[in-house]
This record gives C-alpha cells, structure tokens and sequence, in this order.
C-alpha cells in the first residue's frame, strides 16, 4: 500500500464550468500534472492557452471514465460539478474505492455534509463564501 502511494501524482477536477476551468488553469500554473473532466467538451473552453493538462469527456458518474482520468494515480481530486448528487457520489468513490488522498467537494446544500462526515473529505459551500464575503465588505455588520 505504502508504494501504491509514492505513484499518486495527478490532481483530477470533475467539472470544468468557471470554477472548475480556474483551479484546473491554477493547478498548471503551479507545475502540477493535471487531468480535467467533464461531460460537455465545450466547457473546456473556459481552460487558458497556457492549460498544460489533460481533458476527458464522459459522464463521471461511470467509474471507466474516472478510470481513464487516471483517479486511481490522483493524490487529489477536485469536484466542482453543478450537481450535489454527483459530486456526492464522485467524492465517496474517490475516497472508498480509489483511496484518494486529499478529495475536496462543492456542495450546495450545507446539509449535505452529513453525507461526507468521517470521510476525510473536505467540502467548500459556494453559498457560506458569498454570504461571508459580503459581511466582509459590509464591515462585518451582521
């Protein structure tokens, strides 16, 4: 098991919409081997010119797509997809059956979050960064 992790290099994102493209673009920029996925082709037009990684088209939600996205060499695996259901169900397969490292998750519904507890996964709500950016620039006023 201890060398199975010495080959986990990759960062995979699932779901390439503005969000998604941004890490992706960031990720390469920071040198990183980065593989992107998405169900639409078009949506990797979002990725810059200087996007150094690798794209796949399919639907994440059948485990040979993720496969051939390399998940099983991912040490991390960013899902910010617009479905909570996917992203659930992409998460939990990262973690139990492909033992990714480090798996971070969007998620709409805060309530979720039971879903994902004790799983070592760390979940990002679009709503709760709104929310807290815009106390911030109110001057924290509540």
């Amino acid at each position: 098991m201890k060398n199975n992790r010495l080959l986990k290099n990759k960062t995979l994102i699932v779901g390439c919409g503005r969000l998604g493209c941004s890490i992706a673009n960031e990720c390469c920029s920071e040198g990183k081997n980065v593989m992107a996925v998405d169900f639409n082709e078009d949506c990797f037009a979002g990725l810059s010119n200087k996007f150094s990684g690798y794209t796949f088209v399919g639907d994440v939600t059948d485990l040979s797509v993720l496969e051939e996205a390399y998940i099983a060499s991912a040490k991390e695996i960013i899902i910010t997809t617009g479905d909570d259901n996917v992203n659930l169900f992409v998460a939990y397969v990262a973690r139990k059956i492909y033992d990714v490292p480090n798996i971070y998750v969007r998620l709409d519904d805060p309530n979720n979050a039971a879903l994902i507890q004790g799983l070592k996964i760390k979940a990002i709500y679009p709503f709760e960064l709104s929310f807290d950016k815009f106390n911030l620039i109110r001057g924290g006023s509540k």
